[in-house]
């Protein structure tokens, strides 16, 4: 299986489980709260991540994938950190 492939299929459903927590905890969690569920969030992509890529049989470009998962999760985090922002500033 080429790295890019690989790649693919061990990072997006990191990124989606964390595009999924942070769309519930806009929804669901009052606006005071977000902060503590998004950092919350981050904490459970990372060790996610790591049990993901640790089980993986291919450990060449470990870092690589690992840098993605956690940079995608962190820039998805940030997005809906800013979304949060926005809620707070409108009410």
């Amino acid at each position: 299986m080429p790295p890019v492939k690989l790649s693919l299929y061990s990072v997006t459903p990191v990124w989606v489980l964390v595009a999924l927590a942070a769309i519930l905890t806009l929804v669901l969690v009052p606006l005071e709260q977000h902060l503590l569920w998004f950092s919350l969030t981050l904490a459970v992509s990372a060790l996610l991540t790591f049990c993901v890529q640790l089980g993986l049989d291919r450990k060449e470009g470990l870092v690589s994938r690992v840098m993605a998962s956690l940079g995608g999760s962190l820039v998805l985090l940030g997005l809906a950190t800013g979304v949060s922002a926005l809620l707070v500033a409108a009410s």
